[in-house]
């Protein structure tokens, strides 16, 4: 399985996932991340885990070439998650998945300072649409964690298959 991890940050997940992968490609929008990542990766001999500066909007994946596309806390930051859910759509194969883990709408508004949220979180609805809107099929959204303490987030995971 080819897999675009989406908004990856350093990596962390796409290192867990290339053990169980044919490739990875980790993109993020930070020259950073980027650089850290790749020398995490170098460092505990992540041979088929590459990483790629570019936008999750705009992902620099060739289309119809990823069998998973992951968005991993990463949605909210995208300044249209709708174009970025597109882009998934594009670079999924048919029959491909797109996962997406992200926060539940909320009213944090300290988020957006501290954590460079652009969205405040999404509706499990709203995801539903999005997913629908980009052509996906067997879409499934839930909310699969609350936190018992303020500011008592909640995480939703959403689900779908690109058609064949």
């Amino acid at each position: 399985m080819v897999i675009a991890d989406l908004g990856a940050g350093e990596g962390t997940l796409s290192q867990l996932l290339a053990g169980s992968a044919e490739k990875v490609i980790a993109i993020d929008s930070s020259e950073k991340m980027v650089e850290f990542g790749a020398q995490l990766a170098r460092e505990h001999g992540v041979k088929n885990l590459e990483y790629r500066l570019g936008d999750i909007e705009t992902p620099p994946i060739a289309d119809v070439s990823i069998d998973l596309a992951l968005f991993s806390q990463a949605l909210h930051h995208a300044s249209s998650p709708q174009t970025a859910v597109d882009a998934a759509h594009r670079i999924l194969r048919p029959g491909g998945r797109v996962v997406i883990l992200d926060l539940a709408t909320h009213s944090y508004e300290q988020a957006r300072e501290l954590y460079a949220h652009v969205w405040l979180g999404f509706s499990e609805v709203e995801l539903h649409e999005m997913l629908a809107e980009a052509g996906f099929t067997q879409i499934d959204v839930r909310v699969v964690a609350r936190e018992k303490q303020a500011p008592n987030f909640q995480t939703i995971l959403a689900t779908a298959i690109k058609a064949n």
